[in-house]
């Protein structure tokens, strides 16, 4: 069965400049959003990208 996540997502932007990847490179984009974000939000994780919006999960609930 499915889990459930009913912890709302949290919304955050990135800089145009790690935009420009999403075509040209894209693993590369995947890479280097995952990095920042695991830098700049610990316990977080990527859930999707779309312009311009990253969509954010907090995995820190689930480790209480």
């Amino acid at each position: 069965m499915m889990e459930m996540h009913h912890t709302p997502l949290t919304k955050s932007m990135i800089s145009q400049d790690l935009w420009t990847l999403v075509e040209s490179e894209p693993d590369r984009f995947k890479q280097e959003v995952k990095s920042y974000f695991a830098r700049t939000y610990p316990g977080f994780v990527v859930v999707r990208a779309k312009y311009p919006l990253i969509y954010l999960r907090d995995q820190r609930v689930n480790n209480v």
